[in-house]
């Protein structure tokens, strides 16, 4: 954070109220300090935030001779590069507005987010992004100019439309020349108040809705949230989460320019661990899967290692798990265990960390689902700080989160400071006031009347309840949360993510319903169950094939069995125990619209397109023919023609806590 305290509010006692700002400050008061790092073709490159700044002033320069005026917006697609947060600072500084787009998304979903925003002006990070957009450039007439940062491959483009990021730069370095004192004054100009950007959700349930957060929105509580984890200019984080994602927005933009830490850009998806080692972060956030990913890499590598190095990991591990978290949490811990733990550091958790890239990590998060309390103990206990937070886009990310000493794997912690929650008597659903409030929905009044109350409440749609000692716990979302027959709760997302606790299950779709039980569809982990069937002398040819395996089947028989013995053990729950299930013959994609880019089922859609094999699990039957068209590697297609297996599982008498 600057050297100068902070108001309880998250207002900045400079006056520093938009990002730019504060990025002109570090390029006065940090400028040889490192501001970001990428790595291209296997080497890091830097810049300092002096550098940083010039950038964005050169860029700002060069878009405002194209003819980029206050209030214009512009969608920015591609990976993490330096150049693409750079434009977020530059258009806002502007008084633009930044419309980032998951670099996954396929033509129509760009094609809706530019045209809904109304955007003239597009940077796109690669050729590959330029021809997505010039494929659908003829259905966005507001569409007029796009920008490229990467030239390879791009030679022989000719449209008059598209500029060469270099280009921009230059003439934006002309312009500032020729137009002095320009880009002070247009930044200046800016207000809290005005809108900073505008994030599309993933469209959980519908088409993706724009949320306007302003600059008050982003600065306030990225403010609180630096002073709450005491970040400072000495971090360093990897960025490789979707800038279209409001959390990347929030810590590798915001957090970076008020606390003036250092950003790094891996190389590719591809290289994020290996660049993750090589970074060594003090700051890390990521969603669950990628723990439960880490933690399943771990696991599988063990199994092939030494009987030697099993058992002393497995030895180790489980006093890592016994006193591991209390040692963390420093809690009172016998001088035995202390010294077992060392010794457990110095050959297990310290070389396993070092492996991760977490031996400089003081500060992890995980949020946007559920993680596994198994997961989540399981790196707490090696001596990673790792906390949940909970938040969405519409309050700016946060609204909960845990502290260094009060650390509950099954709740989201405490409301955040500044941050006011509510549960609704008759929904139970969890209601928010703070200073990250969005300012509403673009062009969707009605949607922003339904969410925010007059009294500046906003609905979460997440259903949630306060244990004793203040923190929440969500249970599922509000409108998914429903009643079997008998009228026991049932909560699908809740049996999901425990499901999704194991290795081998990648994701889980979970019924019930109005049904006499649950039940649910399994995609399986083809890595971790790969691996898994090769060790045991299973062959297989493709992950339809893997999946229909009697064998595979047993495997996950024995997980659903073990979340059903738990279960049991939770009188709320224990009527949710899953009695039906089926491993899909497909894994479940968001290309395929089944899930949105954040990896969140899209129920509706899974609901109309399995229809069929939902009431297979509803009925005597032990398997259902499943017909469907797929797309090879190559390009090709052909038909996919199977019957699915629909097994049981055991259920459990209910039980309580002591049995």
């Amino acid at each position: 954070m600057s050297e100068t305290s902070v108001m309880p509010d998250g207002r900045d006692p400079l006056g520093r109220d938009t990002i730019p700002k504060f990025i002109a400050y570090n390029a006065q008061h940090r400028r040889d300090r490192p501001a970001m790092r990428e790595k291209d073709l296997g080497i890091w490159q830097s810049w300092t935030w002096g550098e940083a700044a010039n950038k964005v002033r050169q860029l700002a320069c060069g878009l405002a001779a194209l003819g980029f005026k206050r209030g214009d917006k512009l969608a920015i697609v591609g990976d993490n590069r330096p150049e693409l947060y750079w434009s977020v600072a530059a258009s806002q500084a502007l008084g633009g507005v930044p419309v980032p787009i998951y670099q996954d998304s396929v033509a129509d979903e760009v094609q809706y987010v530019i045209d809904h925003a109304e955007v003239r002006f597009a940077l796109a990070e690669n050729q590959e992004q330029v021809d997505k957009l010039i494929s659908i450039k003829d259905r966005l007439p507001k569409l007029e100019m796009i920008i490229f940062s990467d030239p390879r491959g791009m030679r022989h483009y000719d449209q008059p439309y598209l500029h060469a990021l270099e280009k921009v730069l230059a003439e934006g370095e002309a312009y500032g020349q020729a137009h002095p004192g320009f880009y002070d004054e247009e930044m200046a100009r800016g207000k809290g108040s005005d809108i900073s950007l505008i994030c599309y959700t993933s469209g959980t349930t519908g088409r993706p809705k724009g949320v306007m957060l302003s600059h008050d929105n982003v600065v306030r509580s990225a403010t609180l949230a630096i002073n709450f984890d005491k970040i400072n200019e000495t971090d360093e984080i990897l960025a490789y989460l979707p800038i279209a994602w409001v959390g990347d927005n929030f810590i590798s933009y915001a957090e970076a320019a008020i606390a003036g830490f250092c950003v790094n850009c891996p190389e590719s998806a591809d290289t994020v661990l290996q660049d993750l080692r090589e970074v060594g972060p003090t700051y890390f956030f990521a969603p669950p899967r990628i723990f439960e990913n880490l933690l399943t890499t771990v696991m599988i590598r063990m199994e092939d290692a030494s009987a030697i190095k099993r058992g002393m990991f497995h030895y180790f591990i489980g006093v890592a798990k016994r006193v591991g978290c209390a040692i963390l949490e420093r809690k009172p811990v016998s001088l035995t265990d202390r010294l077992l733990y060392a010794l457990g550091d110095l050959l297990v958790y310290g070389p396993l960390k070092n492996v991760l890239g977490m031996s400089r990590l003081r500060l992890a998060y995980t949020a946007g689902e559920a993680i596994g309390p198994d997961i989540f103990d399981f790196f707490r206990a090696l001596g990673i700080n790792l906390k949940q937070l909970y938040g969405q886009t519409e309050c700016t990310v946060y609204l909960c989160m845990h502290t260094d000493t009060d650390v509950n794997p099954d709740t989201v912690g405490p409301p955040a400071p500044g941050v006011e929650l509510k549960i609704d008597p008759t929904s139970g659903e969890v209601l928010y006031r703070s200073p990250g409030v969005f300012v509403g929905y673009y062009k969707n009044d009605e949607a922003t009347a339904e969410t925010k109350t007059p009294e500046g409440w906003v609905h979460t749609g997440d259903a949630g309840v306060f244990t004793d000692n203040g923190h929440l716990r969500i249970i599922d979302r509000a409108k998914d949360v429903g009643r079997l027959n008998d009228g026991s709760l049932l909560a699908p997302k809740y049996l999901e993510n425990k499901l999704k606790f194991f290795p081998y299950i990648k994701e889980a779709v979970a019924f019930g319903d109005k049904r006499d039980y649950a039940a649910a569809f399994i995609n399986i982990d083809l890595a971790a169950v790969g691996s898994w069937a090769e060790r045991n002398g299973i062959a297989y040819t493709s992950y339809s094939d893997l999946a229909g395996r009697l064998e595979v089947y047993n495997l996950i028989k024995g997980c659903i069995e073990k979340v059903n013995r738990d279960l049991s053990s939770d009188s709320s729950m224990a009527a949710s125990q899953i009695r039906r299930f089926l491993i899909l013959h497909k894994e479940l994609d968001a290309d395929d619209g089944e899930l949105t880019r954040t990896r969140k089922v899209r129920r509706r859609i899974i609901a109309d397109r399995y229809g069929e094999l939902i009431e297979a699990l509803y009925s005597d039957r032990d398997s259902i023919a499943v017909e469907a068209k797929i797309t090879f590697e190559d390009g090709r297609t052909g038909t996919f023609k199977a019957n699915l297996k629909v097994a049981n599982a055991e259920t459990y008498a209910a039980m309580s806590k002591a049995g």
